[in-house]
Order: C-alpha cells, then sequence, then structure tokens
C-alpha cells in the first residue's frame, strides 16, 4: 500500500482503440490543426482553446480547456516529441495547476484499414488526482467529436 508522501506520485496509464471511418491522413491533422483540436478535443461540457502551436518535433503547444457551467479554466501544455506524418503523433502534457503535478506522455498510432483507420492512443502518466475513469471518459467524448470531424466526406465547393 503506497504511503503518504508516495501516493501523490503515483500515475495511471490510459489506453483507447477505436477504429474510424475517415484515412489516417486526415486523423493525422486534426491533431495537429489548432481550430480542430479546439473543436474535438475539450470533453462534453468543455470549451477549448489553443493559445500557441508549433506542430514540430521539439516546438510545442499551450492550450486550454474552459468548464461551460462554472466558467473554470484548465490550461495545459506540452511539446512534440515525435511526428511520422501520417501514422504517428507522440507529445507531452502537463497542467499548469500545481495540483496535478508531473508530465504526461500521449502516443497516437493511426493505421490504415480496410474501413478507414485503427486509432490507438495511450497516455502514460496521468496524475493520481485524476481518476482513471474520468480520463477514460473524457477520450470516449473527445474522441466521438473527432469521429464527427474527420468522418464526414464533404466535397470541395470549389
Amino acid at each position: 500500500m503506497p504511503t503518504p508522501s508516495n501516493a501523490s506520485n503515483a500515475t495511471s496509464t490510459i489506453r483507447l482503440h477505436r477504429v474510424l471511418r475517415a484515412p489516417p491522413e486526415r486523423i493525422y491533422r486534426a491533431f495537429l490543426d489548432p481550430d480542430a483540436m479546439a473543436k474535438w478535443l475539450p470533453p462534453h461540457g468543455f470549451t477549448g482553446q489553443v493559445h500557441d502551436m508549433d506542430a514540430r518535433v521539439g516546438g510545442g503547444y499551450r492550450m486550454s480547456f474552459t468548464n461551460f457551467g462554472s466558467g473554470k479554466r484548465h490550461s495545459f501544455a506540452g511539446r512534440y516529441v515525435e511526428l511520422t506524418p501520417p501514422t504517428r503523433v507522440r507529445y507531452t502534457d502537463h497542467f499548469d495547476d500545481p495540483n496535478l503535478p508531473g508530465e504526461m506522455t500521449v502516443t497516437v498510432d493511426l493505421r490504415a484499414v480496410l474501413c478507414g483507420t485503427e486509432v490507438t492512443i495511450e497516455q502514460a502518466g496521468v496524475p493520481a488526482v485524476i481518476p482513471a475513469e474520468m480520463c477514460y471518459l473524457g477520450w470516449q467524448e473527445s474522441l466521438q467529436q473527432l469521429a464527427q470531424l474527420v468522418e464526414p466526406e464533404i466535397p470541395d465547393e470549389g
């Protein structure tokens, strides 16, 4: 059983798997386009804003989610560790809130399959103060919104 001194250092790892009816290139772009991220990444009940983004290895981003009901804002930032178009995005995340310590690593793998793209996500280092089931719920909502963004085939207006 963890002692109180190291219990706050405990982390969890979240793993998700989906198949989306969209090409890997479109999904890859949704992870690196600030307007797209502001649309699909915030879970239900939150709005999102991307404050800065430099989508290259070694570059970073800063983003915030705002609880629409309470107005409370949670900001976070990270850096891109690996970008392999259109198959992998790996980045770090850390919250600005000192009550949410540590650095998380998110790895997104995309693999073309017959009906679209297999998406596998691992988020490691989730602070113990965030219950794993709440993290899963948030990701499920985000991925549902990602599907709504990337799956429609909308003809060019040109």
